[in-house]
């Protein structure tokens, strides 16, 4: 199974390339897939490419409830 944890676009550095800020881990992905990114964005990354571009409330609550249930281990 396999969790999508929203990522924040913190810098586009050309059509092809961006990187993302994951839970304060920051890394280079190819954004060819999306349309129209744009910096301060949530996305959902496979393999390397942002797959999909997410509302940012969804995303804000989806983080939480991912610190919530992480709090609790």
């Amino acid at each position: 199974m396999c969790i999508a944890v929203p990522s924040k676009i913190v810098e586009i550095i050309d059509s092809d390339t961006g990187i993302i800020d994951a839970g304060g881990v920051k890394k280079k992905i190819n954004i060819t897939l999306l349309e129209k990114p744009y910096k301060g964005e949530y996305v959902i990354i496979h393999a390397g490419f942002a797959i999909a571009q997410i509302d940012i409330k969804e995303a804000e609550k989806t983080l939480e409830f991912i610190q919530q249930a992480a709090n609790k281990l």
